[in-house]
């Protein structure tokens, strides 16, 4: 039907000359180019992203059928943003922002399923500033991306303000996360109807993990949180790197503080283990800050009991077919491809 006038409560369909979805935004005002509006309303802002992820297409041919798919995504669900991005060992593709690790999954989720694209979804990075021993700054979004340690001069990480409001019962969890997350108290006020508003400036690589479904599971969903970027400081970080079968792979490679690199090192590993299925050959799995070794595991082969036909006679039988087993596994272990599933790129969202 058409109208001249739309009120509270109705649903209208306004045609415009918009090429493009991300012109509009939730909250724009629409007026009349003729007749403008004198006051449009103010206070509306974008979906904030809480988690950041890497999103990679597996056959890099499908690097534009991935950008119309999360496009797609977006008219039914603005609050995901992204922007290219690429790697080096995984080729381009986007860094996109969630509402939190339950929204990243059903994404992900749905871009494999209802649109026929294989991806691998990378651990989140921010953008850090380097200062080079010869004067020079650079910037890197990707781990791969930073230059060796005897050419950096200092690296600087974003901070952000948080604004936590949680009812008084919950304060002390809260006290405890943000601390755990390297956070500085800038601001504590006790509130009406028992509730306490939090101020803490912490570093930006603390919170885009998992640090909203954490903060909602301490307050059980009681806590609200909003942040915003203040600036760029001085951090103690270092490069952890992942090797298998003592090759690196750089997309799993993270930048993470001093006080944590040990702890997020023996935990990695550890959940690496679990995720990466046995082959037919050892699998080594190492953790390390340059050439130093900080934490380790291993994954046993697969073996054929060779010695089940052997009943009885000279132990040499047996060690003759053991030995030969060996080498064969040996020979296998020089030329043997691990192949890593989606969950271990994952994996570094959930670690405890």
């Amino acid at each position: 039907t058409d109208t001249k006038d739309i009120f509270a409560g109705e649903i209208g369909i306004v045609s415009l000359g918009v090429k493009e979805i991300s012109e509009i935004m939730v909250g724009d005002t629409i007026t009349d180019a003729k007749e403008k509006c004198k006051n449009p309303i103010e206070g509306f802002e974008p979906a904030k992203s809480f988690v950041f992820a890497g999103i990679y297409p597996i056959h890099t041919d499908e690097f534009e059928n991935l950008r119309d798919a999360i496009n797609k995504l977006i008219l039914n669900d603005s609050s995901i943003s992204y922007e290219p991005e690429s790697s080096m060992a995984l080729g381009n593709g986007f860094r996109v922002g969630f509402l939190g690790m339950l929204h990243m999954e059903v994404v992900v989720e749905r871009i494999e399923r209802e649109f026929n694209i294989d991806i691998i979804a990378t651990a989140p990075t921010v953008i850090y500033t380097i200062n080079l021993t010869d004067g020079t700054n650079i910037n890197i979004q990707n781990p791969s991306e930073m230059p060796p340690v005897q050419k950096i001069d200092k690296i600087l990480e974003p901070y952000v303000l948080a604004t936590i409001i949680t009812p008084n019962e919950y304060l002390g969890n809260m006290i405890k996360l943000l601390t755990d997350r390297r956070g500085m108290q800038k601001n504590m006020k006790h509130m009406p109807d028992n509730r306490v508003l939090l101020e803490y400036e912490v570093p930006m690589n603390e919170i885009i993990i998992d640090f909203y479904d954490k903060l909602k599971s301490c307050t059980k969903g009681y806590a609200s949180f909003d942040y915003e970027l203040i600036d760029y400081r001085v951090g103690n970080l270092k490069k952890l790197d992942l090797l298998i079968s003592g090759e690196k792979v750089d997309s799993l490679s993270i930048i993470v503080s001093d006080e944590k690199c040990y702890s997020i090192g023996r935990e990695l590993v550890k959940k690496m283990k679990e995720l990466i299925p046995r082959q037919l050959f050892e699998v080594s799995i190492q953790a390390s800050l340059g050439a130093k070794i900080i934490a380790s595991e291993r994954i046993s082969a697969m073996r054929k009991n060779v010695t089940a036909k052997c009943y009885g006679g000279d132990i040499s039988r047996k060690r003759k077919l053991l030995d030969k087993q060996k080498k064969g596994k040996k020979r296998m272990k020089s030329i043997g491809k691990v192949d890593i599933p989606q969950e271990a790129f994952t994996a570094i969202l959930k670690l405890d």
